[in-house]
């Protein structure tokens, strides 16, 4: 049976370095509602949207300008019967120069179609990386879901 695991990719004409220094840039591309360290081995970091989702991050591998990999610790999803449907997985990040460009290639290990999220999950992770990790890599601005605003009324 095929690998059903979701993956994308993109490749730019920046070096694996810059790549590595986007990709641990969670803040940069995926949320500023992030909180923890996202850059070294052993960091924790917790991703909030809205009511939406909330999960906690655990990088489990990191090798500078090759590979990252998060392992997810908690989830919560509004969206779904089972809340829990990331727990265990892996995001994972590898880096590869191919002649004078660089690919991303981005595997949630165990997010497959069986799961309730996997068609908004899909579209999501693909819009993260192809368009907002990809303009942080290439221009230095990528597009994260903004910081809420507190409403202090």
């Amino acid at each position: 049976m095929d690998n059903q695991d979701f993956t994308t990719s993109i490749l730019v004409g920046q070096s694996a370095k810059e790549a590595f220094d986007a990709i641990t840039n969670v803040r940069g591309w995926w949320s500023e509602e992030i909180e923890g360290g996202t850059a070294k081995q052993g960091d924790v970091f917790k991703y909030h949207y809205k009511d939406i989702h909330i999960c906690k991050m655990k990088l489990v591998e990191v090798i500078p300008n090759k590979k990252v990999v998060w392992h997810v610790l908690e989830n919560d999803f509004n969206f779904t019967k089972d809340k829990s449907e990331w727990i265990d997985t892996k995001v994972i990040f590898e880096i590869n120069e191919k002649g004078n460009k660089t690919e991303v290639r981005l595997t949630h290990q165990g997010l497959v179609p069986d799961y309730e999220c996997y068609k908004i999950c899909f579209n999501s992770w693909t819009n993260y990386v192809q368009n907002s990790l990809y303009n942080l890599i290439v221009t230095g601005k990528g597009q994260p879901n903004l910081k809420e605003e507190v409403d202090h009324e």
